[in-house]
């Protein structure tokens, strides 16, 4: 069944959102008068700014609209807490809006029924579940944060077509396309945080910031290095192109599994947070690193861009949801592979994926997967 055209548009503006809102939801929201007229939209914008209804709300009133008794099409259950900014369903029952049509009830703890009840409560009609599947999927790293306590993980790879990343001596650059590449740098975009390892901190000295493509918001940087070894000069420290002026970089993030005060202080020096989370072997607890991002950092969605070992603990320890897959139209023979998982006795053990979609990207190829039953949550 089709969803009602000022839901399709409701979620669109919500798409707009995609690169903003973080560590929010993409919220968007359409207001129709009773003869279907639309009223005002928007969308939710950058945390701590206005969020859909309010933008909607506002839009109407710039229209010169008048929107007691029409009906309100959001893609998420409006707020009904004060955090940075007002509760959404106060400020729609204050305008008069006569009914809300939401696709889905927000997961925060703090909301989680309680707009959809306020709205009730102040004579308010409430539907819920119109395109409900649209924009869990589009705020998946939002769900996975409140409902699972870890971010969504995403896992990049750049292979060739044999699932080479690179060549036997370490050479990776480029094995992909500049649109592949360019391409990979919106998907850095979106998220909330780019993890990396480092190996790839010291065999690369990636700076890992989004510039291949515009974007309002740099995303936070993560290393897991066990013995703390990330060098004072490496290029992650650099300064960071953010198209937001007066807004300073987050911290880099360290995660480490040793005590080493000096070499702690000469990192943070430089403008790091370190974080010790060793597990029994010695190494960074990956689970609590998770954890620890998503209730202490608000990261969302988690964009994983390491190397094979990293790559391959992750996905021993159950710990990725998707991976982005870049394949290149050729063969490189004996190299490095995409991720360290084997060698595996039976075909049974081996990683099982589904394929979400599969599009070419200049001449490579981009393969979305996913983890069977890790959107089920």
């Amino acid at each position: 069944m089709s969803l009602p055209v000022p839901m399709q548009r409701a979620l669109a503006l919500a798409e707009q959102g995609l690169y903003l809102t973080s560590p929010n939801p993409r919220v968007g929201c359409v207001i129709v008068g009773t003869d279907g007229q639309l009223l005002g939209a928007g969308h939710t914008q950058r945390a701590g700014g206005p969020h859909a209804e309010v933008m909607a709300l506002r839009d109407a009133q710039a229209r010169g609209h008048d929107v007691r008794g029409a009906t309100a099409y959001v893609t998420l259950e409006p707020c009904a807490h004060q955090g940075r900014t007002g509760p959404c369903c106060e400020a729609l029952a204050a305008a008069g809006i006569g009914k809300v049509v939401a696709s889905l009830e927000d997961p925060n703890p703090q909301v989680a029924g309680l707009g959809f009840s306020r709205l009730r409560a102040a004579g308010v009609a409430v539907e819920v579940g119109p395109g409900a599947a649209e924009s869990r999927e589009l705020n998946l790293g939002f769900f996975s944060r409140m409902q699972r306590r870890r971010p969504w993980v995403r896992l990049k790879i750049a292979a060739s077509l044999d699932g080479q990343t690179a060549l036997a001596n370490g050479v990776s650059q480029w094995i992909t396309s500049p649109e592949a590449r360019a391409d990979g740098h919106a998907w850095r975009a979106r998220a909330c945080a780019i993890l990396t390892g480092i190996g790839t901190v010291r065999e690369d000295n990636p700076r890992l910031d989004v510039r291949l493509v515009e974007t309002p918001r740099q995303p936070r940087l993560v290393v897991v290095d066990s013995r703390l070894e990330t060098p004072l000069d490496a290029a992650l420290f650099e300064p960071r192109r953010d198209t937001a002026p007066g807004r300073a970089a987050q911290p880099l993030l360290i995660y480490t599994a040793v005590a080493d005060t000096a070499r702690q202080a000469a990192l943070e020096a430089r403008g790091a947070t370190v974080m010790q989370l060793p597990n029994e072997a010695g190494k960074v607890d990956l689970s609590a690193l998770l954890r620890d991002l998503a209730t202490q950092r608000e990261i969302n969605e988690l964009h994983v861009e390491a190397g094979h070992q990293l790559n391959g603990s992750l996905l021993r320890e159950g710990l990725v949801d998707e991976l982005l897959v870049y394949l290149a139209p050729k063969l490189l023979g004996a190299g490095r592979g995409m991720a360290r998982i084997g060698p595996l006795s039976t075909l049974d053990d081996a990683v099982a994926l589904d394929y979400r979609e599969t599009v070419t990207v200049g001449p490579d190829l981009r393969v979305l997967a996913r983890l069977p039953g890790h959107d089920r949550f």
